[in-house]
């Protein structure tokens, strides 16, 4: 039986969701069988799009909820995520917190780095991140679409990118966030506290102690810290981080004061 123009929706995604459609059905437009009982959030997903990478949905031109339920015939715009994202916090959560999947190991010493609460195992299975995502309200990153497709999972972002300077330049300018470099642990990602040369004397190496006065010692770990030698690459990727985040933010400042 051949399915008529009325059980049919048509849905035009953004162009920055196309990367998630079938190579042979990358178009922006395609139209699928509606059978009037299906929610416009799997009719998305079923064209390859996971939902916490679809943005705003519009039927006519009025916003809908992805529980909406088309009719045969209507036109569903589906947009990107707005960037800056922002993201749901817990009373008394500042910033929001990450969790990484066994993929992204770099990724997480780099926010780390930054000063981003982040959260990574590298032997942990997907039911057991998304456990620990929704128990300690964590936003769940990953590069695998069906992670985020699991339907108990409360937050979650695909990461874009093959190299970690592209996967963290993805990251900063989704969710922009307040960035505190040089405060966490890059090892076990626990908050660093200063610590004086004096006490730590006798577990440096000579050249360490006479070439360098600032040390700080992680409060979970215990491992010490200092400018070494790859000091100036972890700077620079500091400075590119900072000036990045606060170009988002700037943009968006001006575009709300339009």
């Amino acid at each position: 039986m051949l399915i008529g123009v009325e059980s049919e929706i048509t849905i035009r995604v953004a162009g920055e969701l196309l990367m998630f459609l079938p190579a042979t059905r990358r178009e922006p437009v395609t139209r699928v069988p509606c059978d009037g009982t299906s929610t416009l959030g799997h009719l998305v997903e079923s064209l390859g799009v996971p939902l916490p990478e679809a943005g705003p949905m519009t039927i006519g031109g009025a916003r809908v909820e992805p529980s909406a339920r088309p009719d045969g015939g209507d036109e569903v715009h589906v947009a990107a995520v707005p960037r800056p994202q922002p993201v749901p916090l817990e009373p008394g959560q500042a910033a929001p917190r990450f969790l990484l999947d066994v993929h992204l190991g770099t990724l997480a010493r780099r926010m780390r780095l930054l000063g981003l609460d982040t959260a990574y195992h590298n032997d942990m299975d997907d039911p057991a991140l998304v456990v620990q995502a929704n128990a300690e309200r964590r936003v769940l990153l990953t590069q695998d679409r069906g992670l985020l497709r699991r339907r108990a999972l409360w937050f979650g972002a695909y990461v874009r990118g093959s190299r970690p300077d592209d996967q963290l330049r993805d990251l900063l300018g989704r969710f922009a966030p307040v960035l505190r470099p040089w405060t966490r642990c890059t090892a076990c990602n626990g908050e660093l506290v200063p610590v004086d040369k004096s006490e730590i004397a006798g577990d440096l190496e000579a050249g360490t102690r006479r070439n360098y006065d600032v040390y700080g010692r992680c409060a979970d770990c215990g491992q010490l810290y200092w400018r070494g030698a790859h000091g100036g690459h972890l700077e620079e990727i500091v400075r590119a981080s900072v000036r990045l985040v606060e170009s988002v933010r700037g943009t968006e400042a001006a575009i709300s004061e339009r």
